[in-house]
């Protein structure tokens, strides 16, 4: 059997490279294609109209407003003093501790006296031997003058024993002196209070080796109190700016315990390590449950200002300035604009400058806005 002759299939008309060519701008076609085929599916109602932004308005007016600064602090004594021997020494012997009552006089601390002890007595010795030389020179002027006036001794002689007398005299006297002084260095060796007062520090312990000067005690006087505040810099250290210099203190843990102070000393400068500055206020008549130490609050008033009071959802920035969102009733478009905070305070921002009064601020809904942005204000809310 013959076999069937195999049929060729016919030739395409489009070439192999033509095909190829022609899958490249399949893509484009279809691309075409798609919104063509979607235009004639359009809704009728054509394009959706922007949702509404609703917001709350507030209008800005000027507000009186006198602020009130609360301090923390303690009491202290008006006159403190450091107290240190005026020799140098070991100490023997301490009688007084942090917190003790002391009198005027009263020895608190003793240093070994045996090296005082030591020149105090070369020095009596020196007086006594001074002394006797002056009795033994008095003696030899009196005889030369009897000698003198019955005629058995010359005038250089009288005049020498006189010269020799008057010597003696001025050693002693200089001997006296050298003695009053160790006497002094001796009693030098006892550290005694300078007045009234509490020991609000120590700085020595028995067996410790001190030298001249170096403080031991640090004592607070009785009498006048201080209220000592730090704080960072405020407007309140301007008298200027203060009602008065008066401050209300009270104690922290009974505020019913109060005094009137006044400001007498306000520091210069900054305390560089901790940054404030310091304030000490004078107390006319301090109770007695204010003693050295106890933790006080100072209350002083400003002087009064006028001031724009908004809520504060009514903040917003610009370049990282603090800033609100005005409203233009003529056309319900906003407009940001940059505003002076003078305080921030709970619930609300007092405003110094950037506002006038009438201006119509948005005090909610500021999250989504722009400027220019058309809005629908709504109405007040009432309570």
């Amino acid at each position: 059997m013959l076999p069937f002759p195999r049929r060729r299939a016919p030739a395409h008309p489009w070439s192999r490279q033509q095909i190829l060519i022609g899958w490249r701008y399949w893509p484009a076609l279809v691309a075409l294609a798609i919104p063509l085929a979607l235009s004639g599916c359009g809704d009728e109602k054509g394009e959706t109209p922007h949702a509404e932004t609703f917001v709350r308005t507030i209008i800005a007016e000027k507000t009186p407003y006198a602020r009130t600064i609360t301090l923390t602090g303690e009491i202290s004594a008006r006159t403190m003093s450091d107290l240190s021997f005026r020799v140098s020494g070991r100490i023997i012997e301490r009688n007084a501790d942090v917190g003790s009552q002391v009198k005027a006089g009263d020895v608190l601390a003793r240093l070994d006296a045996e090296e005082q002890q030591a020149d105090l007595a070369s020095a009596e010795a020196t007086v006594r031997s001074a002394e006797s030389l002056v009795d033994q020179r008095q003696a030899t002027l009196r005889r030369q003058q009897e000698l003198l006036t019955k005629g058995f001794t010359t005038r250089s002689d009288f005049d020498a024993a006189d010269a020799a007398y008057n010597s003696a005299v001025n050693s002693a006297e200089g001997a006296r002196a050298a003695l009053a002084n160790t006497r002094e260095a001796l009693g030098y060796t006892l550290l005694k209070a300078e007045a009234d007062g509490i020991i609000v520090e120590r700085k020595a312990e028995i067996g410790q080796l001190t030298q001249a000067a170096q403080t031991v005690f640090r004592l607070a006087h009785n009498g006048q109190r201080d209220a000592i505040f730090r704080f960072y810099e405020t407007p309140f250290i301007n008298a200027g700016a203060r009602v008065s210099d008066e401050m209300s203190i009270a104690l922290v843990n009974d505020p019913k315990v109060t005094a009137i102070g006044k400001i007498r000393e306000i520091s210069p400068t900054v305390d560089p390590a901790t940054g404030t500055v310091r304030v000490k206020v004078g107390l006319a008549d301090t109770p007695e449950a204010m003693t050295l130490g106890s933790a006080v609050t100072g209350t002083g008033t400003l002087q009064q200002v006028e001031i724009i009071v908004l809520p504060w959802t009514a903040l917003a920035t610009e370049a990282g300035e603090p800033a609100v969102w005005v409203l233009d009733p003529k056309t319900n478009t906003v407009e940001r604009r940059r505003i002076h905070i003078f305080l921030y305070e709970k619930g609300r921002i007092l405003v110094s400058d950037g506002l006038e009064p009438g201006t119509i601020v948005v005090s909610e809904g500021t999250k989504l806005l722009r400027n220019g942005q058309t809005v629908t204000v709504l109405p007040e809310v009432t309570q």
